[in-house]
């Protein structure tokens, strides 16, 4: 763990970077892929327990995570077939990640970090 300070713009500068935020989607995708199938299912989406951002999700009523992940289907899965492929899953991800850079604002704020957090990614 480390803490860092960031603010929005550091997040979409980082995401603007097409070719970095790319790789580092395609590696969370590829680790994400238990079965190695080229798509993400809902089960291999809610395993993604790596990123600390999503210890809030795990607190959250078990109804609540079923209808979380419905809406992020109805509206990430292009196709309706019921799994993300790795543009899906970026779409998905830049999304997540700029309502994050949102929340931060223009003020630099301090955040705790794993290392393995997506956001850890923008240093």
């Amino acid at each position: 763990m480390s803490i860092e300070i960031i603010d929005s713009h550091m997040v979409e500068k980082f995401i603007e970077n097409s070719e970095a935020f790319e790789k580092i989607i395609g590696e969370r995708f590829t680790l994400l892929d238990a079965n190695k199938d080229g798509v993400l299912s809902r089960d291999e989406l809610q395993n993604d327990t790596n990123d600390s951002s999503y210890e809030d999700v795990a607190l959250q009523p078990k109804e609540e995570i079923i209808n979380l992940y419905d809406v992020l289907f109805e509206k990430f899965d292009v196709g309706k077939k019921g799994t993300l492929d790795r543009k899906e899953f970026g779409s998905l991800m830049k999304e997540v990640m700029l309502a994050k850079a949102h929340g931060f604002g223009d003020t630099p704020v301090s955040i705790i970090l794993q290392e393995d957090s997506l956001l850890k990614k923008v240093f």
